[in-house]
């Protein structure tokens, strides 16, 4: 073996003596002579001086003591058994074992042993057996990498670093690749021992510590500390050894061995050879994945975009489709390879024979082919458009067509409706009040440069007669000013927007509001005004008119001595004229955010509420009169007309009012039925009387027979104790007269309240019953026998009732005077059902004229005689029926009159 074949020689930079290679005859050998019991006599030949034992004269040792102890090679028995056999025997040299192989010839006093060197035959032998392990586990390496899956590409490479490490005694051990960047190195897996330090990791990147180092042979630590002083920091500055692997672009893997030092028997070539048959397999599967990582984007994208590649078939009349465009096209189940009529039977018939054609030229001519054509489909809303592009590819003679579909129907379908947009736009321009100019900046002016279509239907003006010059001229003159000011900010502030009038070809002026903005370059400095023009004659005059009638109905709201406001449904007010501010003493403006529902009594705030709740889109006004405590006064009656204000959802937003006061004639009609009240009580004086005096009259005959019998001594306790019984229950019934006619002589309460009905047909029957008995009228009277409640006014109703019974009591005493055998009669009863009560006057008195009926209600109204009654009382009760939402109306039955007053339930809650 010589120099430059000693592998570790070079990796670690230390130097061994030159041995040379086996020759084929051997150029020396030992020599030694044996007695017949196998003993030495003798050493001679030239490898005498490598023994360890120089003189063995004296001692005359047995061969086997000269040998290696241990040795594989030994000797047994005389040189005599030894003839014949070649003898591979070992000694101990000077520092080294003498490996050597000979035979015995007989001598004439005994034997020699001729034996040469066959030390460097069996270094060579090893080395080979070496090499051959070597070479079986780098096969066995590559064989695992090249047939594992991807998956397991990086815990195989693992398994084999393990491997490697463990044969050769590495204690760490990495394979360092280059980035996905390709501008550094990183560690794609790493094996270390358990006893060793953890020089790397999967995945750490090492920069560009690698590139410069040689990488046509291995280099040790020791040969790079000169030249590469980074790679000790690399290693840990521990010893190492980097072994590369070339392809056809340069060094593209190492391997790296830390804290190891090599094997002398490995040469260079084996740690090549090793470091070939992991990097080899490996770099092939990582290029492969990225392939098929490639394969799978541009798969994937290619099914994003809609695209895909074909290829003519001219041969067959082919056409090859890749398979995502198959699934672009909706051909999923359809063969790669089809026809080229059938394929284009796929396009739309108005794009089919255009592209036909342009296949053809691209087949003879080689004409590039760039089109876009829709398929013909009718399960689409829109047309899918595609993007057909060809070429040829000639490679010496042969010649390949070739192209790809690309998906561009939200492209096209979005230039397609700009398009229909513009001539829209364009349409709509040209033909509306709106016109679209661009002034150019000259010489420190703005000179006009174009004016869209509309500006001769607008003004019948065009380009040419709206130079600089003459566009001012155009302008009213009561506007000049204003134009020229809107040009100056224009120019100072980069966008204006004014309104003035321009005069039209035939004399007349239209108002336009002008929007302009300033386009400066990137100095900043003006280039052009880009504006617009829009007619708004019709609308600058109709605002005009708007306000000229928001002034005048201002005028109207303020002037008006009705009250007029608006408020929300919780009655906070947004506003209120001038009338209605008067009323409650404040100022117009203090009126928003007062509520009105302060001036309301609880009850009527309620009812407010209630009434206001209940309006709707369909019945949005309501009218009622309201009571109100206001400042400074008594009382005060309002008739009220709400309106309510809705939104899109029927959601009730405001509310309008108008009112006015009715005060003085809620007080007239007060002081009217008070009036007619006391002339009720006034036509039943005569039968008040007669109440009073029949108690007198009863109490007096019972105090003549107790002043009779106290007369004669004949009064007994039992006697006077009835008497005065008596006396005391006449006194109450005469009392209950008078207190009655007190109560009903009052005045009304401001406020309606809840009462039973059947409470005032007491009332009336206590104050007229006696007096109707005793002028011979029979009192009928069904007595109620049900308990509800109305709401209003208990002595209006009893009014009510009085009136009715007092007018039938007349009638009826009329017709006995023309027929003293009449026998007159009144009926008095009460019905209800869920809604109404019904309080039912009849008599029999033979009723009412026909033609009379409809007046019977008006006030003065009366078929008495003259001077007898006022022709109020009806008319009064009318009123007062109706004022507490009731119904007062009369019919003729059978015998005579029948009145029906008819008041609403008030209902629970």
């Amino acid at each position: 073996m010589t120099a430059g074949d000693n592998l570790f020689g070079r990796l670690s930079g230390r130097t061994r003596p030159q041995v040379l290679e086996p020759q084929a005859v051997p150029a020396a050998g030992l020599h030694v002579r044996l007695d017949d019991q196998g003993r030495v006599v003798s050493l001679s030949g030239t490898l005498r001086q490598q023994l360890a034992a120089q003189s063995v004269a004296e001692a005359r040792p047995l061969l086997r003591d000269l040998l290696c102890a241990g040795s594989a090679l030994s000797v047994e028995g005389q040189p005599a058994d030894w003839q014949r056999q070649s003898l591979d025997l070992d000694f101990q040299g000077i520092g080294q074992v003498l490996h050597t192989r000979g035979w015995v010839e007989p001598e004439s006093d005994g034997w020699i042993l001729r034996l040469l060197d066959i030390g460097d035959l069996l270094t060579g032998r090893q080395q080979a057996g070496q090499r051959e392990q070597n070479h079986q586990l780098a096969g066995r390496m590559s064989e695992q990498l090249r047939v594992c899956s991807l998956g397991r590409l990086p815990d195989v490479v693992t398994e084999q670093l393990r491997s490697l490490a463990q044969h050769w005694r590495i204690p760490c051990v990495a394979l360092a690749v280059p980035d996905d960047d390709e501008r550094g190195w990183r560690i794609y897996s790493q094996y270390t021992a358990h006893d060793a330090p953890a020089l790397w990791q999967t995945g750490q990147h090492l920069g560009t510590g690698l590139d410069g180092v040689n990488g046509n042979v291995s280099l040790s630590l020791a040969e790079a500390r000169n030249d590469h002083p980074r790679l000790l920091s690399l290693f840990g500055h521990a010893d190492g050894l980097l072994v590369p692997y070339r392809d056809a672009e340069g060094v593209a893997a190492w391997l790296l061995c830390g804290c190891y030092i090599g094997e002398p028997q490995t040469r260079e070539r084996d740690w090549l050879d090793l470091a070939a048959a992991l990097a080899a397999p490996l770099l092939s599967r990582l290029r492969e994945q990225r392939a098929h990582q490639q394969l799978e984007r541009m798969e994937a994208l290619q099914g994003l975009l809609g695209t895909g590649w074909w290829e003519l078939l001219p041969a067959t009349e082919e056409i090859q489709l890749a398979p995502s465009l198959l699934r672009s096209l909706g051909q999923e189940d359809g063969a790669t390879r089809q026809a080229l009529g059938l394929w284009l039977e796929l396009i739309h018939p108005a794009d089919r024979q255009e592209l036909n054609s342009r296949l053809q030229d691209l087949q003879a001519l080689g004409k590039p082919l760039l089109t876009s054509v829709r398929l013909q489909r009718t399960d689409a809303d829109q047309p899918l458009w595609y993007r057909v592009q060809g070429q040829v590819l000639a490679a010496g003679d042969s010649r390949r067509w070739i192209g790809f579909m690309l998906d561009i129907s939200d492209i096209k379908n979005q230039q397609l409706q700009a398009a229909a947009a513009h001539a829209r736009l364009d349409n709509v321009i040209a033909s509306s009040p709106a016109v679209i100019y661009v002034q150019r900046y000259v010489g420190g002016a703005l000179h006009p440069a174009f004016f869209s279509d509309s500006l001769l239907p607008v003004l019948g003006w065009t380009l040419d007669d709206c130079s600089h010059d003459s566009l001012a001229a155009l302008v009213h003159p009561e506007d000049r000013d204003l134009y020229f000011d809107r040009t100056r900010q224009l120019l100072r502030e980069g966008n204006v927007r004014s309104r003035y009038r321009v005069r039209d070809k035939q004399g007349a002026y239209h108002w336009l509001l002008d929007e302009a903005k300033l386009l400066r370059d990137d100095l900043g400095l003006p280039v052009e005004a880009v504006g617009l023009w829009l007619d708004v004659t019709e609308a600058t005059l109709a605002a005009e008119q708007i306000k000229q009638s928001e002034e005048r109905y201002r005028i109207l709201v303020e002037d008006s001595p009705a009250m007029i406001c608006r408020y929300r449904p919780d009655l906070t007010l947004t506003f209120g004229n001038t009338p209605l501010a008067n009323y409650l003493e404040c100022r117009p403006e203090q009126l928003p955010g007062l509520h009105l529902g302060d001036w309301l009594s609880d009850e009527q705030r309620q009812a407010f509420i209630q009434r206001i709740r209940q309006l709707t889109p369909e019945f949005p006004v309501s009218t009622a009169e309201i009571s109100l405590q206001l400042p400074g006064r008594e009382h005060a009656w309002w008739v009220w007309s709400d309106r309510g204000v809705f939104d899109e959802q029927g959601v009730l937003v405001e509310v309008q009012a108008v009112g006015r006061d009715n005060t003085e004639v809620r007080r007239s009609q007060q002081q009217l039925t008070q009036s007619a009240k006391m002339a009720t009580l006034g036509e039943m004086a005569t039968g008040l009387a007669h109440e009073i005096n029949q108690p007198l009259n009863v109490m007096r005959m019972a105090i003549v027979n107790v002043l009779k019998r106290l007369g004669n001594g004949d009064a007994q306790i039992d006697y006077l104790t009835e008497k005065l019984q008596r006396i005391d229950a006449q006194v109450q019934r005469a009392a209950r007269v008078v207190d009655h006619m007190r109560v009903f002589g009052r005045r009304s309460e401001i406020e309606q309240q809840p009462f039973d009905p059947s409470q005032a047909v007491e009332g009336t029957l206590s104050l007229l019953g006696e007096g109707l008995r005793g002028k011979g009228v029979d009192l009928r009277v069904t007595p109620a026998d049900f308990s509800v409640q109305v709401k209003g006014y208990a002595d209006q109703l009893e009014q009510v009732l009085i009136n009715l019974m007092v007018n039938a009591r007349d009638a009826l005493l009329g017709k006995r005077e023309n027929n003293p055998q009449f026998r007159p009669w009144i009926a008095v009863h009460c019905e209800h059902d869920s809604r109404h009560v019904r309080i039912w006057v009849e008599d029999n008195g033979g009723g009412i004229d026909p033609r009379l009926l409809e007046r019977i209600f008006e006030p003065f109204f009366t078929t008495k005689p003259i001077g007898v009654g006022t022709g109020l009382g009806l008319s009064v009760s009318y009123g007062i029926v109706e004022n507490m939402g009731g119904r007062l109306s009369v019919t003729n039955g059978e015998q005579g009159a029948r009145f029906c007053v008819e008041l609403p339930v008030v209902q629970p809650g």
